[in-house]
């Protein structure tokens, strides 16, 4: 009997051992809104492998794409914060709703280019971090849109012609350069956008080449101006708490494979940017390159727009927008 139990307690140690690195194993649902071929989705999968790859497989995201957690853009500072997902895929502009200083993403012409757009970032992330800590969550990288432009029925060439436009914006600073055009801001739901054109509640539409793509928008649609409005970021962040219970190494690998992406994303974003035009193109968009004068103007009549922000705008956001326009020389 004795000798029994001896091996039972044997056998129960080595099953212990053999069975506890299993248990030691975290597995994290991922989210992202954005459909499974967008390169954001795309990035998070390719973030998931690293990750894996870089733990052994210890730390596991799954990534669900498309929306299928069922949460929104606008709430997922919230979602993160509360850990109902420790990791998310957002944009900046789309929570800046409840975090002012990301607001800074949002101001028209205030940036002209994907180098422009770097040097934002790279000024305002520390200031970006310490809102995350606020929020309870840590940005793991950060990744860059294609610039906002018009979508347009008719050819615009002038600010003359984009008076009377009709057009879709997505949120309060697009809605306030198209009033500043003479034109009429629709803010619709993204669903309702193509019934809309072809119904014509909206003529146009204020986006970028991979939504528009998505939208198959050269069947309601002619034109494609690249003004550049804004060019939107997204940041991928963790929930700050779950982060700080993972062993070192596991931190160490979330961090390092968020700066591989964070590089392969902004390197890569001027061609998917070319290749969502040319797909456009090739299905009969027009693309309708503005002239200096255009940009000018724009810029012009814009100003009151990032003036009035800055006004109201908290001390971080000031400094940001300051340090911004001496690097650019501006």
């Amino acid at each position: 009997m004795k000798k029994l139990m001896t091996i039972f307690l044997v056998v129960s140690v080595m099953m212990f051992f053999m069975v506890t690195p299993g248990l030691a194993k975290t597995k994290w649902n991922a989210n992202s809104v954005w459909p499974p071929k967008n390169q954001h989705s795309v990035g998070l999968e390719e973030f998931a492998k690293k990750v894996s790859a870089a733990t052994n497989g210890e730390l596991e995201l799954v990534v669900h794409s498309g929306g299928a957690l069922g949460y929104k853009g606008p709430e997922l500072l919230k979602v993160v914060r509360d850990g109902l997902v420790p990791v998310s895929d957002m944009l900046i502009s789309g929570v800046a709703g409840d975090e002012k200083i990301l607001q800074i993403v949002t101001l028209p012409f205030l940036v002209r280019d994907f180098n422009e757009l770097k040097i934002l970032i790279d000024i305002s992330r520390p200031y970006f971090d310490k809102a995350a800590k606020k929020w309870n969550q840590k940005i793991l990288y950060t990744a860059p849109w294609p610039g906002a432009g018009l979508w347009t029925k008719k050819k615009i060439t002038t600010l003359a012609d984009m008076k009377g436009l009709k057009t879709r914006t997505y949120d309060k600073n697009g809605a306030l350069v198209m009033q500043a055009v003479g034109a009429t801001p629709l803010a619709l739901p993204f669903s309702e956008v193509y019934t809309s054109l072809q119904t014509g509640v909206i003529d146009s539409v204020m986006t970028s080449s991979p939504t528009a793509v998505d939208a198959k928008f050269w069947e309601v649609l002619k034109y494609y101006e690249p003004l550049n409005i804004t060019i939107a970021t997204n940041m991928v962040n963790v929930n700050l708490k779950a982060f700080n219970k993972l062993p070192k190494a596991q931190q160490d690998a979330l961090v390092n494979a968020g700066k591989e992406m964070e590089k392969i994303l902004w390197e890569g974003v001027k061609k998917w940017d070319g290749d969502m035009v040319a797909i456009s193109n090739k299905n009969g968009i027009e693309t309708v390159a503005p002239s200096k004068k255009l940009i000018a103007d724009m810029e012009r009549i814009t100003e009151n727009i990032r003036a009035e922000w800055l006004k109201g705008a908290p001390p971080d956001a000031q400094k940001i927008y300051s340090d911004f326009r001496k690097k650019v020389k501006r």
